[in-house]
């Protein structure tokens, strides 16, 4: 079975941003808006902000605009986070950003120590691409030892838990003169769906087809709220944002445990 990272590497990556509609620095702009509406900002000189699964780096360029002064993207690309540099350069904030080649399952005790990030973002479905329910678990773990009391999660997902049947499967993505992408859903078991892309590309006049398959995972938005707060966060807002979205925002309390769901 193809991994994530391997259909990215193989397929995706060198199509991501035209796939979020080709202007990253609009994008950038939105998510920024998205965070500022949810209370993200920066509140000290000092404040580190962390973008797991940043891609070529919407989340990132967002974070360093909204003022932290340290931005650390990881991904598993390192396409993608060669294109990101590039693009904080030219936004001017390649003195903030710093780039991670690496999984994220084991990235946050190698970027922050305990108690020390004031935001920590996993967006763009970018918590689907783990192997099971229990990376999950374990992430979420991690944010909340990474974070600071106070700090901030915020993830954006899809919730593929109710199952499209039919021609409702096949799903566009984007479609311009030159290229053509669409994908399709088969519904392996309860936790996991196969995403399966047809990207068709043309060049000088002629149509060309590259086909890939992956696994993502199928969270439930309350299965997702009970494990952040079994993990010691506070959830402050789930619900679906723009682009059919869900999003997840959550703080680290300053004071006392969080008592879970039962």
């Amino acid at each position: 079975m193809t991994t994530p990272p391997e259909h990215y590497d193989r397929l995706l990556a060198a199509h991501y941003t035209w796939m979020l509609g080709s202007d990253i620095h609009a994008n950038a702009r939105d998510q920024a808006e998205l965070l500022r509406r949810l209370g993200v900002q920066s509140e000290a000189d000092e404040d580190a902000a962390i973008d797991l699964g940043s891609g070529p780096g919407p989340q990132t360029l967002a974070l360093a605009h909204l003022g932290f002064s340290s931005v650390t993207a990881v991904d598993t690309s390192r396409a993608l986070l060669d294109e990101l540099a590039g693009h904080a350069k030219t936004a001017g904030v390649a003195d903030v950003v710093r780039t991670l080649h690496a999984d994220l399952r084991d990235a946050l005790p190698r970027v922050a120590g305990p108690a020390t990030a004031a935001v920590i973002v996993c967006m763009g479905d970018t918590l689907t691409h783990l192997p099971g329910p229990a990376d999950v678990r374990a992430l979420l773990k991690d944010m909340t030892h990474a974070l600071r009391p106070g700090g901030h999660v915020v993830v954006t997902y899809r919730d593929l838990t109710g199952e499209l049947r039919g021609e409702g499967r096949f799903l566009p993505v984007r479609s311009t003169e030159d290229r053509l992408l669409t994908c399709f859903l088969e519904y392996v078991d309860d936790d996991t769906v196969m995403v399966h892309d047809l990207l068709h590309t043309r060049t000088e006049g002629e149509w060309h087809l590259q086909v890939g398959s992956y696994p993502k995972l199928r969270l439930a938005a309350d299965w997702l709220t009970d494990e952040a707060l079994r993990a010691g966060l506070e959830v402050r807002h789930s619900a679906v944002g723009p682009r059919g979205m869900r999003v997840l925002h959550a703080v680290k309390p300053v004071e006392g445990p969080i008592t879970p769901h039962a």
